[in-house]
């Protein structure tokens, strides 16, 4: 298959990249393992290759990064917050650039590949203001003469395992907020994506060398879950793994991880739904379902999968969304006026068939799309038709995170039992309710509403932003990265205290000697 790196040769040369490219970096550039391909889902021509790491290549790598740590944890936190200041700054000169090189090898519409690297400089400017307000607490004491508190100091190196959905917004929630916080990261992307991760990481690099900061606390290396993967969530010198990706591959990497009593944040599977009252604002709630089940061709953790709508506007709202549907400009997520690109993969497609296949079995009906794509207009790539499928709300299928433009239909009578049905899938990132009603409003968000780590009134389930720590309940792992407090995910917790008398009381009234 001829490559179509000469396509993009000035787009690659501007992002350092080149027809073949190491896959591991340490403060240096290197690689020697088997050679990977970088694959366009647009049109399944190879972008450039990628010679991977070895395990001997991941040592170096791990060995150069816990170095690294060393020094950076020293430097005070406001002057690691200016060296990601410059890095936020960096991105917004290559955007653009580096927007579109995520549509070439993610398979995002143009709008969306710029977003995420939008998303990278929005996390960036956090960051900065963050490196003046890693607070910890003064605590009274019971002992007369003394002073208790607690402070925060840098965790160690930070592992940080991403998903191809995301492939580098991700690595800027984990890594923007652990270098404030004095950490080193290392970086392991999906084998999906490696040119998005090199380039980002070549920016990077270039930073840190303008500001004599050993590179190393940015590192990277690109291989096989089964060798580097294992070798990464095994790393006693990693104290944290942060993982984006599956279900399975989460219990994985927190049952190892957990074995060696390091830490997990896990961000994985989502099954999220918007509920659609009698009082919701239709044309609202219309483009805010649209854009979660079809954005990113139903390829985020966010995107919308259940849609659980009152019986008494099943009629309308399902006749309207098969016109949106049937609207939905389908193609080359280069080209303006796109709204939804490929799947990664022919995998992704058989994925998307098979689930189709089971909801059919179950009694689901077909009622638009989700066939694939051929002929002139998608040449060799992975296109489907979204889809909209009626369902009941137990069945099977509808329980799993299928990861496709597949969106359930689903009818229910009562509020409660719409709560019921949303908070019955095992996975609890994301929810919706779109009401005028202020009394349901307040319900969803009650304890006893939505049960996700994200719950959104009159706005879809797509979309977070970064201000918010972002995550989910349930198999979705629990943990939180981005805003809010997720920065204490990166740091160790410590309670000091200072006695400055010249007695030694001991706590809870003990007499001692």
């Amino acid at each position: 298959m001829k490559p179509t790196y000469s396509l993009t040769s000035a787009l690659f040369k501007r992002l350092g990249l080149k027809p073949e490219n190491p896959g591991a970096f340490g403060g240096e550039w290197f690689g020697s393992g088997k050679l990977l391909k970088s694959i366009s889902p647009i049109d399944g021509r190879t972008l450039a290759t990628v010679r991977t790491a070895t395990p001997q290549e991941y040592e170096r790598v791990a060995r150069r990064a816990q170095q690294a740590f060393q020094d950076w944890r020293l430097v005070p936190a406001p002057k690691r917050g200016e060296l990601v200041r410059q890095l936020g700054n960096a991105l917004r000169q290559a955007k653009t650039d580096l927007g579109r090189l995520v549509t070439l090898e993610a398979g995002k519409i143009l709008p969306e590949g710029e977003g995420e690297v939008q998303e990278m400089i929005d996390i960036c400017d956090f960051a900065v203001g963050l490196a003046r307000q890693l607070y910890g607490l003064t605590i009274a004491s019971e002992r007369p003469r003394h002073r208790m508190m607690e402070q925060w100091h840098p965790l160690g190196v930070v592992g940080i395992i991403t998903a191809f959905n995301f492939p580098v917004a991700v690595w800027a929630w984990n890594s923007a907020l652990a270098a404030v916080c004095g950490d080193a990261t290392l970086w392991k992307p999906s084998s999906q994506t490696p040119l998005t991760a090199i380039a980002t990481l070549k920016i990077a690099e270039r930073i840190c060398r303008a500001n004599k900061v050993d590179p190393a606390i940015f590192s990277l290396v690109i291989g096989e879950g089964a060798t580097i993967g294992e070798r990464l969530i095994n790393d006693p010198r990693v104290p944290l793994i942060s993982a984006t990706g599956s279900i399975r591959m989460g219990r994985h990497v927190a049952e190892l991880v957990a074995r060696r009593l390091g830490r997990s944040l896990l961000e994985l599977g989502g099954n999220n739904a918007i509920i659609v009252t009698p009082s919701a604002d239709l044309d609202l709630a219309m483009r805010a379902i649209l854009f979660g089940a079809v954005g990113t061709a139903g390829q985020r953790c966010t995107t919308t999968r259940r849609l659980i709508l009152h019986e008494s506007i099943r009629e309308s709202l399902t006749r309207r969304l098969v016109g949106a549907y049937q609207q939905v400009r389908i193609g080359n997520p280069l080209k303006p006026g796109t709204l939804m690109g490929p799947l990664i993969n022919p995998r992704a497609v058989e994925d998307m068939q098979a689930a189709l296949a089971a909801a059919r079995q179950e009694g689901g009906q077909i009622l638009y799309g989700g066939e694939p794509l051929n002929g002139s207009r998608y040449p060799g790539g992975c296109y489907v038709r979204p889809c909209l499928v009626t369902a009941r709300h137990d069945m099977k299928i509808v329980h799993e995170e299928t990861f496709a433009p597949i969106l359930y239909l689903i009818p229910y009578r009562t509020l409660d039992e719409a709560f019921a049905y949303h908070n019955e899938v095992p996975q609890g990132l994301s929810s919706a309710i779109f009401t005028n009603d202020l009394r349901e409003a307040e319900q969803f968000l009650a304890a006893h509403g939505s049960d996700c780590g994200i719950a959104n009134v009159n706005l879809g389930t797509s979309g977070a932003e970064i201000g918010g720590a972002f995550g989910g309940e349930k198999e979705t792992g629990g943990g939180r990265e981005s805003g809010s407090d997720a920065w204490k995910n990166y740091m160790r917790r410590q309670t000091a205290t200072v006695n400055y008398s010249k007695d030694l009381p001991l706590a809870q009234g003990i007499v001692f000697g």
